[in-house]
């Protein structure tokens, strides 16, 4: 046991210096810390409440008072994207949880047994793969209704092929190997083989991929929000913001800019982790 862990906190330390050693990664991370700390503490750093109008300060310039402006109901733009960031944060975590477990779970089982009851799962996986992901969200959203909760759903249903695909092409290639063998010989049970043996050697591009989809989620939840969809206001959801400032984009620029830039710069965030993550964890592109 105490090899095991020895060994694991080896690989740890391994992963660590290597994505220590990428420096956009580590920008990445630390932008990805900040957000974090913001939106788990944003009821001490927003100076308003995200819903608190002043329809006499309405769409007011960024100044000392609102370094962000305010919007067409006079709510301060710099605490709403404040509050916003709780919003995309949790959307995107509970979502890529809900792909990763249902997907992971898919995709283990097809790679595990693989013949008929493979090509059932994969088959459907397909199917909802020809559907873009976003439209594939939309009718989910259109059935169960507008909501924190169903926008989470939705998008964490649009997304389940990613991981089942990715899991199970990662169980296929472990399924065969001598330890599996040996606990087989051994009489331990198949789902103990799946979670124990098989399971923890496929982390390494699911973690990656967890990454790039909570990226991909936050986008997809800002566009479902911008087309009226996703999270109903007056919660401050970033691509909600957007929304209410496309008509003022011409007068009012700023009400938009600063939504915008807080999506991209998490996005960009995200996407420079999680190339920094595939880079530590793929042995064949360590140098």
């Amino acid at each position: 046991m105490n090899k095991e862990n020895k060994k694991t906190n080896s690989q740890l330390a391994s992963v660590w210096r290597s994505l220590r050693r990428n420096r956009m990664a580590m920008l990445g991370l630390v932008i990805l810390v900040l957000l974090a700390l913001m939106a788990i503490f944003a009821d001490f750093i927003a100076p308003y409440a995200y819903d608190a109008q002043d329809l006499l300060n309405a769409r007011q310039a960024p100044s000392a008072e609102h370094i962000f402006g305010t919007d067409e109901f006079g709510r301060d733009i710099f605490s709403r994207i404040i509050y916003g960031s709780r919003l995309s944060l949790v959307v995107g975590f509970i979502s890529v949880g809900i792909a990763l477990v249902l997907g992971g779970f898919l995709g283990a089982v097809a790679g595990f047994y693989g013949g008929r009851l493979d090509d059932i799962i994969m088959r459907c996986m397909d199917i909802l793969l020809a559907i873009p992901q976003v439209l594939l969200a939309i009718a989910i959203i259109a059935s169960l209704g507008n909501g924190l909760v169903n926008l989470m759903v939705a998008v964490g249903i649009a997304t389940i092929p990613s991981y089942a695909r990715i899991v199970r092409a990662s169980v296929m290639t472990i399924r065969g190997e001598e330890y599996i063998e040996a606990a087989r010989a051994s009489g331990t049970n198949d789902a103990k083989i799946i979670i124990k043996h098989i399971l923890p050697n496929c982390l390494a591009p699911v973690i990656v991929q967890v990454t790039l989809g909570i990226a991909n989620a936050i986008l997809s939840c800002a566009a479902l929000s911008f087309i009226g969809l996703g999270i109903t206001p007056p919660s401050p959801e970033w691509g909600a913001m957007l929304s209410g400032a496309r008509n003022y984009v011409l007068t009012y620029p700023y009400m938009s800019v600063f939504p915008g830039l807080a999506i991209i710069v998490t996005v960009l965030a995200l996407n420079l982790l999680g190339d920094g993550l595939r880079d530590a964890l793929d042995p064949k592109l360590k140098r």
